[in-house]
C-alpha cells in the first residue's frame, strides 16, 4: 500500500499480470490525483467497481477489461468529467433496464473511447447515447445482450469511427441518420435481428472501410448506390434475406478485398463489373438464387484465393478465365446447373487446393495434372458423363449420350477420354 502514497503518482498499470483480488471500495481516497488506471487482463480481479471512484476525478483513462468483475456498472463514472478513455469490456458487469450508466456518461464530454462487450447489460440503448460526447471515436458494445432498436439520436456522434453492436438482440432497422455518421470506418451489426432494407443513407459513408450485416433480417434489394462506398475493403451481408440482382455499380470498389453476399436470396447474373474488384481475396455468392452463366470477366481476379459459388442455379460452362486466377486456393462450383468439360486449362493453377463440381451436369474427361493430382473424388460425384483417371472412381471411357429414340443407329461420344462399346 506504500507505493499509492507516492505524492506524485499519476499512471498505474498492472496489466496482464498474474494479480488478484478486488478493488477497495476506498480507492477515490487513495489514489485522489491518479490521471490513468490499467488493470486489464488480471489473473482474478473480482468484486465490483466501487462508486468512489467518482473521487479520483482526474481519471482520463480505465482500463479494466478481460477480469471477473461483477454487478452493476456505478453510475458514479459519470462524475469523471476529464475520462478519455473507458473500457470495461470482457467482464460480467451488469446494468439497470434503460443502461442509465450511459445516459451519466453523456458528462464525460471528453470521452474518445467506450468498450462493453461480453457484459451481461440486459436492457436497451437509451435515447440518451446520442448526447455522448461528439469527440467519442469508438463505440463497442458486442455481446451484451442489447434489447430494442438503435437509436436515431445516434446519428448525432458525428466523430464516430467504429461502431460495434455485434451479437446482441437488437431490432427494427438501420435508423437513416446512420448516414450522418460521415467520419465511420468500421460498422458491425453481425448477428442480430436486425429488419428491413439496407437504405441508401448506407451509401454516404465515404470513409467506410468495413460493414459487418451478416445475420439477420434484411430483406429487399441492394442500393444501386452500393458503389459510392468507394473506401469499402469488407462487406459481409451474409445470412439474410436480399432479394435482388447484384447492381453493377458493385464494380466500382476497386478497394474491396472481402465480399459475403451468401445464403440470401439473390437473383439474376454476376454483372460483368465483378472483374473489377481486382484486389479481392475472398468472394462468397453460395447459398442464392443466381441462374444466369457465370462471366468470363471473373478470370480477371487474379488475387482471389476463395471464390464459392455453390448451391445456385448457374447454367452454361465453367469459363476457360478461370484458368488466370493464378491465386486460386479454394473453388466450389458444386449443386448448380453447369454442364460441358472442366477446361484442362484449370491444370496451371498451381496454388489451388480444393475444387467441387459436384452435383452438376458435367461431362468429358476429369484433368489429371497440376492440382487435380490432389483432389477427391467426392467433389467430382453426381455429374452427367464424367471420365478420366480410375482414382476419381469414374469410368476410363463414356457413352455421354445414348439417343435411345435411335438407339440403332445414334452413339455421340464427349471427351477426350478413350471410348470403346461392344
Amino acid at each position: 500500500m506504500e507505493v499509492f502514497n507516492i505524492s506524485g503518482l499519476r499512471v498505474v498499470s498492472l496489466l496482464n499480470n498474474n494479480v488478484s483480488g478486488s478493488l477497495t471500495p476506498n480507492i477515490g481516497s487513495i489514489l485522489p490525483d491518479i490521471e490513468e488506471l490499467y488493470l486489464g487482463s488480471l489473473t482474478n480481479l473480482v468484486g465490483t467497481i466501487p462508486h468512489s471512484i467518482s473521487n479520483c476525478s482526474k481519471l482520463t483513462s480505465l482500463e479494466l477489461s478481460i477480469n471477473k468483475l461483477t454487478g452493476l456498472i456505478p453510475n458514479s463514472l459519470g462524475y469523471l468529467t476529464h475520462l478519455q478513455h473507458l473500457n470495461l469490456g470482457g467482464n460480467n458487469l451488469t446494468s439497470d433496464s434503460s443502461l442509465s450508466f450511459l445516459t451519466t456518461l453523456t458528462n464525460c464530454r471528453n470521452l474518445t473511447f467506450l468498450s462493453l462487450y461480453w457484459n451481461p447489460l440486459n436492457g436497451m440503448l437509451p435515447a440518451s447515447t446520442g448526447n455522448l460526447s461528439t469527440s467519442l471515436r469508438t463505440f463497442l458494445a458486442d455481446s451484451c445482450k442489447i434489447l430494442g432498436r438503435i437509436p436515431n439520436e445516434d446519428g448525432n456522434l458525428s466523430s464516430l469511427l467504429f461502431l460495434y453492436l455485434s451479437g446482441n438482440n437488437l431490432v427494427g432497422s438501420i435508423p437513416t441518420s446512420i448516414g450522418n455518421l460521415r467520419m465511420l470506418q468500421r460498422f458491425n451489426l453481425t448477428s442480430n435481428k436486425v429488419t428491413g432494407f439496407i437504405g441508401d443513407h448506407i451509401c454516404k459513408l465515404q470513409h467506410l472501410g468495413e460493414i459487418h450485416l451478416g445475420q439477420n433480417q434484411f430483406s429487399g434489394s441492394l442500393p444501386n448506390c452500393i458503389g459510392n462506398n468507394t473506401s469499402l475493403r469488407e462487406k459481409h451481408l451474409g445470412s439474410n434475406k436480399l432479394s435482388s440482382n447484384i447492381p453493377p455499380s458493385l464494380g466500382n470498389l476497386h478497394d474491396l478485398v472481402v465480399l459475403d453476399l451468401s445464403s440470401n436470396n439473390m437473383v439474376g447474373s454476376l454483372p460483368p463489373e465483378i472483374g473489377n474488384l481486382k484486389v479481392a481475396t475472398k468472394m462468397d455468392l453460395s447459398m442464392n438464387q443466381f441462374s444466369n452463366e457465370i462471366p468470363r470477366e471473373i478470370g480477371e481476379l487474379q488475387n482471389l484465393a476463395h471464390l464459392s459459388l455453390r448451391h445456385n442455379k448457374l447454367p452454361g460452362s465453367i469459363p476457360d478465365s478461370i484458368s488466370n486466377m493464378v491465386g486460386l486456393e479454394f473453388l466450389d462450383l458444386s449443386h448448380n446447373n453447369i454442364s460441358g468439360n472442366i477446361p484442362k486449362s484449370l491444370e496451371k493453377l498451381q496454388n489451388l487446393k480444393y475444387f467441387n463440381v459436384s452435383i452438376n451436369k458435367l461431362y468429358g474427361e476429369i484433368p489429371s495434372e497440376g492440382p487435380f493430382k490432389n483432389l477427391s473424388n467426392q467433389f467430382f460425384i453426381h455429374n452427367e458423363a464424367l471420365c478420366g483417371s480410375s482414382r476419381f472412381s469414374v469410368p476410363h471411357f463414356i457413352i455421354a449420350q445414348i439417343k435411345w429414340e435411335k438407339i440403332a443407329s445414334s452413339f455421340s461420344f464427349a471427351g477426350n477420354c478413350t471410348s470403346s462399346y461392344s
